[in-house]
């Protein structure tokens, strides 16, 4: 009996040790994440999309190069949608023929979605063009020559392309975003469950629990 008496105060400490990790698990649900909404910049080789290791405006493509761009709502770069489509310069730009002293560049435009848009919007259809400009152009000079109007902010972060989107650039956007494939965690694993610090801070609060059962015991038994 006394052993029982002894323990009790240890026993009622658990539920108080264990209270902060129930209020943690609850806290710790799925969280929205947090993109912003902007348009990226691609380069294309073959059949496959890389993102620009370079801004439009520094990037000087060559002569037969493939350039994308896509608007979407998108975390960070490794998780930004690509352009759509299976666009090639052959297919852009088959009626525009060399020219001493110029470049052809093949861009796509990919506007996104009607779930990326700016509330209001609603995005124009992809398209693509075959921009011919001077040999020593930009992206942003190829672009400029057949998707006007462009609009940057003070930073030169481009902000539209043909007129779209009207207003807004790189705009924090955290209501509920559904990535398409491409943009999900490449390694498969949830991007918002609880972190490994969090988990080591509740396996503590559970060994406190046990190490004060345990040491009463071990002075009262």
């Amino acid at each position: 009996m006394s052993r029982r008496r002894t323990t009790a105060p240890a026993l009622l400490l658990v539920p108080l040790l264990l209270a902060p990790l129930l209020l943690v698990l609850t806290a710790a649900g799925p969280a929205q994440a947090v993109g912003y909404r902007y348009w990226s910049f691609w380069d294309r080789t073959g059949s496959t999309w890389t993102y620009a290791t370079q801004g439009p405006s520094t990037a000087r493509p060559s002569d037969g190069d493939v350039e994308g761009f896509r608007f979407a709502v998108s975390e960070d770069s490794q998780d930004a949608s690509k352009p759509r489509g299976n666009a090639d310069f052959a297919s852009v730009c088959a009626g525009t023929g060399a020219r001493a002293g110029t470049k052809r560049v093949a861009l796509v435009l990919d506007f996104g979605t009607a779930a990326d848009a700016p509330s209001g919007e609603t995005p124009p259809a992809p398209r693509t063009a075959c921009a011919r400009v001077p040999s020593d152009a930009t992206a942003a000079d190829a672009l400029a020559s057949v998707a006007k109007p462009l609009r940057y902010d003070t930073n030169a972060l481009l902000c539209a392309i043909a007129g779209y989107p009207r207003t807004g650039c790189g705009e924090q956007v955290s209501a509920p975003h559904e990535p398409t494939a491409s943009a999900r965690p490449r390694s498969g694993a949830p991007r918002h469950g609880p972190s490994a610090g969090l988990l080591a801070g509740l396996a503590a609060v559970v060994l406190l629990g046990a190490a004060a059962i345990w040491q009463a015991r071990r002075r009262r038994g």
